[in-house]
């Protein structure tokens, strides 16, 4: 029972200190929008600034985050038909996919990722309810 109860605390502690780390936006992050017919510049900053707020990974740094709108059609699409655009009955015009890249440092604070990588085109799949709703992050990652 000891031996369950030191694990638990163990799990629970590493779980803490990766949940209360977050990450960084680099002071010189470079933004790229765009042109757009499908969403007001507005829009698709709003898009950028709840990415931007909930950029919680361990021990890196986001550098870039862009909207094409090309790209994001594209993996819309996809979304749609293979991912949880399938059930959750989101409208296309209710999802922005916005795209990032991101450095992790060398410290080995972050238990998921790897060290000294810059992830690239790391895609942010946004949506809300209606056009007159705040975006929420709906899915994230490759």
């Amino acid at each position: 029972m000891k031996k369950f109860i030191i694990s638990v605390c163990c799990i629970l502690s590493v779980f803490l200190l990766v949940a209360c780390n977050k990450g960084n936006i680099s002071n010189e992050i470079s933004i790229e929008i765009s042109e757009s017919t499908k969403f007001s510049k507005e829009e698709i900053e709003s898009a950028i600034q709840c990415v931007k707020s909930n950029f919680s990974f361990p021990a890196a740094t986001l550098t870039k985050i862009w909207y094409d709108e090309e790209e994001s059609n594209y993996l819309v699409d996809g979304y749609l038909e293979n991912g949880r655009g399938l059930t959750n009955g989101v409208k296309a015009e209710n999802i922005i996919i916005l795209l990032s890249n991101f450095d992790v440092d060398g410290s080995g604070d972050n238990p998921v990722l790897n060290p000294n990588t810059t992830y690239s085109d790391y895609q942010w799949v946004l949506i809300r309810d209606s056009k007159n709703n705040d975006w929420k992050i709906d899915s994230f990652g490759y």
